[in-house]
């Protein structure tokens, strides 16, 4: 497990190894994959100080869980800011940049974050069963996650969620309607995506990420809770949208850049770890924008 006084890159090379290399797929149908990666990334977070606790549920006669990790100063928060991401993969893929990649991203910003002063109250998540057949259900990890804390009545202020976060390209695709808006060619920047409603937690973050020249961002905001542009929902952030909650997918744009999206060739050999040490960087700035919660 990667230790804090190994280099960003390398400890981000590890954690995608260990999660797409030495496990691989990580489904509740194909052997113990889930729980295997379950086990690392909690394992991860509590090494790095956080206090991690299960969200389990049951799923098709299947045990799965969201894993929470708060730092220390955040412990008695209930209105805070959440970043997540989730760990499992579609079968038969071992799912290097989706989704382990932005797992990797989250537990090194975990580390960096567990006992810095002065940082608003996070909750970083790892959310299960973003995939298919339980995405757009009940039964997806951030569906269940955003239901359960409202129940008990925690406030979330605005999550962060990280989605395929490792791939760079020459070559850069966008939506139809996106082709002629000015967007950047060459697929060497970091997306940002948010509805109406995360406007101004949108503005926010994009400041703390301009501060860091060596990433580039692109930002998009799109109306209806991305109705109008379905390929903006796909991903765990669509549930806090649905929810009324703002939120931001932070993306390397998925399948319009990455070529090996839910491939066997989702390797780690194909992703970016310059590029994501830079987005460890850009996060951790987006983070110092934050404004305070009562």
């Amino acid at each position: 497990m990667p230790t804090t006084d190994k280099p960003l890159e390398t400890a981000l090379r590890e954690h995608v190894a260990a999660l797409a290399q030495d496990i691989g797929p990580r489904t509740p149908f194909d052997g113990d994959g889930m729980d295997r990666a379950a086990r690392y990334v909690a394992d991860s977070f509590s090494e790095a100080g956080l206090e991690v606790s299960e969200q389990a549920y049951g799923f098709q006669g299947k045990r799965v869980a969201n894993l929470i990790a708060t730092p220390p100063a955040a412990a008695r928060s209930t209105r805070y800011y959440v970043i997540g991401a989730h760990y499992d993969t579609v079968p038969s893929t071992p799912g290097a940049d989706d989704n382990a990649s932005a797992v990797a991203v989250m537990l090194e910003l975990a580390r960096r974050l567990a006992t810095k002063p002065a940082t608003p109250p996070l909750r970083f998540v790892a959310f299960t069963l973003e995939e298919e057949p339980a995405f757009v259900t009940p039964h997806q990890g951030s569906r269940i996650f955003v239901h359960e804390q409202q129940k008990a009545g925690d406030r979330i202020a605005a999550a962060l969620v990280l989605e395929m976060v490792g791939y760079t390209s020459p070559r850069q695709d966008y939506p139809f309607v996106l082709r002629w808006a000015g967007y950047p060619s060459h697929g060497e920047f970091i997306g940002i995506i948010g509805n109406w409603r995360s406007r101004r937690i949108g503005r926010t973050v994009l400041r703390g990420f301009r501060s860091n020249p060596r990433l580039p961002v692109e930002a998009l905001t799109v109306p209806f809770d991305g109705r109008v542009l379905p390929a903006t929902r796909l991903s765990d952030h669509a549930s806090f949208w649905d929810a009324g909650i703002p939120a931001l997918m932070v993306t390397d744009t998925a399948f319009f850049r990455n070529p090996h999206y839910h491939l066997p060739s989702d390797t780690p050999d194909t992703l970016d770890f310059d590029f994501m040490a830079e987005l460890v960087d850009s996060l951790e700035l987006a983070v110092e924008e934050l404004p305070a919660l009562p």
